[in-house]
């Protein structure tokens, strides 16, 4: 019997937002219902709201209205409430996933949802900078085009490794269709992916149903996030996040004690790993409330900065070239005792 033929390790992976990448099926159908009964679209619950994804969101809520005019004020009034009022959680463990794979990928996000909120969701979740490109639906709403346009960009092949700063190695290979993925929960968008021609992984915590994804032409369905890990890249799935994209978000750090380190203007920093110099990846320096190490939520420090980023450059760039035990840093040396103190010990013993 012949082995199925290997999946090919993806150089970009689109991440479509709700219900992928944050829970959506009630936040979502919040803010919907209230369109609803505002325009008397018809829609009587959740699934029916749901099925809506089945193609573009906004083809079919234009089949529920009167005519053009009444779709282009629904579309208007349902991403207002959008950007006012949708900040839905994160689904657990794909901050995790979006990380590991910030490291070996190049990352987009594409929605129906505003750039507005895309915004706001990555940043609160500390996960703005490792995305390489964001198509909102009030710029490109169709994702076939946002794909099209993903591929058609020369500069596709540099993505973003968990800082602000755009990756200039340039060392990866240039996305493909075959090396390209769409990563979503609707079978709307698995289509869109298989008409344009790249791969679609469905997800099951979402809007649709692992059968109703893998019937559209998904290559596989991820019952927990961690498995989008493995599926896309393969054998290099095993090794942890490098450079900036190892650091954790200002959430989970621990806050030095009183006096141990002073605090940027932006709020408390990461606590040093024991001799670790300033300025490395163990330790990044000040880091800002928004979490990206630049300094920009209090008083820039544009050396600290760029000491930053290069630090981050050149460790990313080390992960990405030669995997491996990072090498330990210099051992801290702790200042001894005063000599009157070691007198006195001296003075005891020899009594």
């Amino acid at each position: 019997m012949n082995a199925p033929p290997a999946t090919p390790r993806a150089e970009a992976v689109l991440f479509d937002l709700d219900g992928t990448l944050v829970q959506t099926r009630i936040a979502s159908w919040t803010v919907f219902s209230t369109i609803n009964d505002r325009f008397g679209l018809g829609v009587d619950g959740p699934e029916q709201y749901f099925d809506l994804f089945r193609g573009n969101v906004y083809d079919s809520i234009a089949k529920l209205c009167r005519d053009e005019e009444q779709a282009a004020e629904v579309k208007e009034a349902f991403l207002a409430l959008l950007r006012a009022e949708y900040s839905p959680p994160l689904v657990p463990g794909v901050g995790d996933v979006v990380r590991r794979l910030a490291g070996h990928c190049t990352l987009a996000v594409m929605s129906s949802n505003a750039m507005q909120v895309m915004r706001r969701v990555l940043t609160d979740n500390d996960l703005a900078f490792c995305f390489a490109h964001v198509f909102g639906g009030d710029v490109i709403p169709d994702k076939r085009a946002a794909v099209r346009t993903f591929l058609a960009d020369s500069a596709n092949t540099f993505g973003r490794r968990c800082s602000a700063d755009y990756d200039e190695g340039g060392l990866r290979q240039a996305p493909d269709l075959a090396s390209t993925v769409l990563v979503t929960d609707t079978a709307g968008d698995v289509r869109d992916a298989v008409e344009v021609g790249i791969r679609a992984v469905g997800v099951a915590w979402g809007m649709h149903p692992a059968e109703d994804l893998l019937a559209a032409g998904a290559e596989f369905v991820a019952l927990w996030p961690q498995e989008l890990t493995a599926h896309l890249l393969g054998d290099a799935a095993t090794l942890p996040p490098g450079g900036a994209c190892a650091i954790p978000p200002d959430g989970a750090r621990a806050v030095p004690p009183d006096g141990a380190r002073a605090l940027p203007p932006g709020g408390p920093g990461p606590a040093p790993a024991a001799g670790a110099p300033a300025g490395t990846a163990a330790d990044p320096g000040p880091i800002a409330a928004g979490g990206c190490g630049c300094g920009c939520a209090g008083e820039p420090d544009p050396a600290a900065a760029g000491r930053v980023r290069r630090d981050r450059r050149r460790t990313a760039a080390g992960t990405r070239a030669a995997p491996g035990p990072e090498a330990p840093g210099p051992t801290a040396v702790r200042p001894g005792p005063p000599d009157e103190i070691l007198d006195a010990v001296r003075r005891v013993m020899r009594r």
